[in-house]
């Protein structure tokens, strides 16, 4: 089994009195989109500087590509590639003359024109890069990231800006990143549909510390956010024929019957068991699971 791309264990970083990160212990597999979500001061930008070896920690042990980024080397530098939330490229360059020249600083860098492709485009290759949109420009960064051909890639807020229409080919070309072949990505954002429709697994960071970590489909923590339970009684029936362990839980919403549940699977056998019993139907009987959303503001409420 491959070693994981990223290990971190017990890192810490201060800045004088303040303890910025604290004590954070992770994982990521080779081949994974891993997802850092946390409000601002959470300490994210904090951890991914360390792991991209541009600052040095107070604390723990940190592993990247089986490198220690304290002490890069240049071969290292090259198996990282990294997207910052934003990047001032030269105005009067074409999108290929751009690449060529960041191209030079590899030792073995991909193709020029097969990376263009790569982030859709080609069609602006011979364009200036200040006549480019939004969208092409961090198209263009994305690109500048693969030139090298590197192993590992950091998305910082990738998207931060974009129109709906931009976010969704910035999703599509970072979802194809995978089609590489190995190629490993960590990405930061405040949007939680995009780590939900993207990673593979997320860290949720509040104050320096990982409050939940697993895949966006799992993140809920047990107990603490509860399930929502919407239905339609029939005609003729009341609220208070219900069962008498869901009676008191039930209230109109819109004309709507809704109760919440930190134990759905009981709940809703009971619901279902009473009406199969009195042979009746549940219009529009709705269970709506946490999104990672809901999971996100719990977690990180003051």
């Amino acid at each position: 089994m491959p070693e994981p791309v990223v290990v971190v264990e017990g890192l810490r970083k201060s800045y004088g009195d303040r303890e910025a990160v604290r004590g954070v212990d992770l994982t990521v597999e080779r081949g994974e989109i891993f997802a850092f979500l946390g409000p601002n001061g959470a300490g994210k930008t904090t951890t991914v500087e360390i792991l991209e070896g541009y600052r040095e920690r107070s604390g723990g042990e940190v592993a990247v590509l089986g490198i220690d980024p304290a002490h890069p080397t240049r071969e290292w530098r090259e198996r990282v590639g990294v997207v910052l939330q934003e990047c001032r490229l030269p105005s009067l360059l074409t999108v290929r003359e751009t690449l060529e020249m960041y191209a030079g600083y590899y030792t073995t860098p991909r193709p020029v024109d097969e990376t263009i492709a790569m982030v859709g485009l080609t069609e602006q290759a011979g364009q200036r890069n200040s006549k480019l949109s939004g969208g092409q420009q961090r198209r263009l960064d994305v690109a500048l990231a693969l030139i090298g051909d590197a192993e590992l890639l950091f998305l910082d807020e990738p998207t931060t800006g974009f129109d709906p229409a931009a976010r969704r080919g910035a999703w599509e070309l970072i979802e194809n990143l995978r089609s590489l072949g190995g190629k490993t990505v960590l990405l930061t954002t405040h949007y939680m549909d995009e780590a939900q429709n993207l990673a593979d697994r997320v860290a949720i960071l509040k104050d320096g510390r990982i409050v939940a970590e697993g895949k966006p489909g799992e993140l809920v923590p047990a107990g603490r956010i509860v399930t929502r339970v919407r239905f339609a009684l029939p005609d003729g029936v009341a609220q208070d024929e219900l069962p008498a362990e869901l009676a008191s839980k039930v209230a109109d919403h819109d004309g709507r019957w809704r109760f919440e549940t930190s134990e759905p699977v009981r709940d809703l056998s009971v619901l279902t068991a009473w009406a199969l019993a009195r042979g009746v139907d549940l219009p529009d009987l709705e269970v709506t699971r946490p999104s990672l959303e809901d999971v996100y503001l719990e977690l990180t409420a003051s």
